[in-house]
C-alpha cells in the first residue's frame, strides 16, 4: 500500500514563493502530480510529472510560474511556486499512479488517472 504526505503550504503575500514536498511510502509509483482544491470548489488539476522525471503536464493558468521535480531516490515529488496569486489559494494534494501504461497513453490531468492520494496541504496567498 502506497501512501503519500505533504508538507511545505502555508500562508504568503501575492507575489511570494512556497515549495511543496510529497514523499511516498512503498514502491511501484509511476506518474505523480499536484491537484488543489479551493473552497466550494472541484478539485482541478494543478501538474504532473513522469516516473523519470523528463515528462510533465501543466494547467494553463500555473504555466510559467510552477515547476514539478521529483526525486524518486527519496520518493519525493516537490511543487515549486512562484509568482503566487490569491486565487492559488486552495488545498493541495499529492496524487500518484501505479500503471505500467505509457506517459501519453493516459489523461494525467484527471483525478481518475490517479490510485493514491495524500492528506492535502493548505496553501494561502493574501492580497
Amino acid at each position: 500500500q502506497v501512501q503519500l504526505v505533504e508538507s511545505g503550504g502555508g500562508l504568503v503575500q501575492a507575489g511570494g514563493s512556497l515549495r511543496l514536498s510529497c514523499t511516498a511510502s512503498g514502491n511501484s509509483i509511476n506518474t505523480m502530480a499536484w491537484f488543489r482544491q479551493a473552497p466550494g470548489k472541484e478539485r482541478e488539476f494543478v501538474t504532473a510529472i513522469s516516473r523519470s522525471g523528463g515528462l510533465c503536464l501543466y494547467a494553463d493558468s500555473v504555466k510559467g510560474r510552477f515547476t514539478i521535480s521529483r526525486d524518486n531516490a527519496e520518493k519525493t515529488v516537490y511543487l515549486q511556486m512562484n509568482s503566487l496569486k490569491p486565487e492559488d489559494s486552495a488545498v493541495y494534494y499529492c496524487a500518484a499512479d501505479s500503471s505500467p501504461l505509457p506517459w501519453y497513453s493516459r489523461d494525467h490531468s484527471s483525478r481518475t488517472s490517479f490510485d493514491y492520494w495524500g492528506q492535502g496541504t493548505q496553501v494561502t496567498v493574501s492580497s
